[in-house]
């Protein structure tokens, strides 16, 4: 009996207004003309019991959580997930495409909400061990330029963009210093371009990365 080939996690990061959900649909299209069965998901959320713990960290104003309370809230919501939708599909050999994961927290509670690194660390190793993606794709977009793009869209889930510029500038330099420090899973996008040039380079990275043709 052969043995199902196990898929591939592949993360999509960056600040608010990257086009970071536009462009993990665009992935699973491209994808699936190669055969490529995918899961699309997202963070927080992603299961049905993470979803609950979206609507109360993504709804609201900036101060609702305390930095510590909101990290802790979003590794229950990120185990829940990888525990119920990403390890699942994996084992059926499908690749998973998720808009966020644990970057974001070093990203967003570390460098723009102020919690040490360490801390985030040792929620991390509880909540979900040493389980990361393959590949992390960090769509990289000057603040304003993210946040006027965010603001454009009109989401109703906006808690996040409520916060000042230099929180998100913050953001920015601590998704390009993730990527530099972890220059075997990270690529850097510029995401600056029109859509279909920032998919193309998308496509490109997961290509060389799991050698696709």
């Amino acid at each position: 009996m052969t043995k199902r080939k196990r898929g591939h996690f592949i993360t999509l990061e960056g600040g608010e207004g990257t086009g970071k959900s536009t462009q993990t649909r665009r992935l699973a299209a491209a994808l699936e003309m190669h055969d490529i069965s995918c899961v699309l998901t997202r963070e927080p959320g992603g299961s049905p019991g993470a979803e609950e713990i979206r609507d109360l960290l993504v709804n609201g104003e900036p101060g609702r959580w305390d930095v510590l309370t909101e990290t802790l809230m979003l590794y229950a919501a990120r185990a829940d997930h990888v525990t119920r939708t990403i390890k699942p599909a994996l084992a059926e050999g499908r690749w998973v495409l998720c808009d966020r994961f644990s970057d974001s927290s070093y990203a967003y509670q570390g460098a723009g909400r102020g919690l040490d690194r360490e801390t985030v660390r040792r929620i991390e190793s509880v909540a979900i061990g040493d389980f990361k993606p393959e590949l992390t794709l960090v769509l990289d977009l000057p603040a304003e330029e993210g946040l006027k793009r965010a603001h454009a869209r009109a989401s109703s889930e906006s808690r996040f963009e409520k916060f000042d510029v230099e929180f998100h500038e913050r953001l920015r330099q601590a998704f390009l210093d993730i990527a530099k420090r972890n220059g075997d899973r990270c690529r850097v996008i510029d995401a600056s371009g029109d859509e279909d040039t920032v998919a193309h380079a998308i496509l490109d990275a997961v290509k060389t990365r799991f050698g696709l043709s």
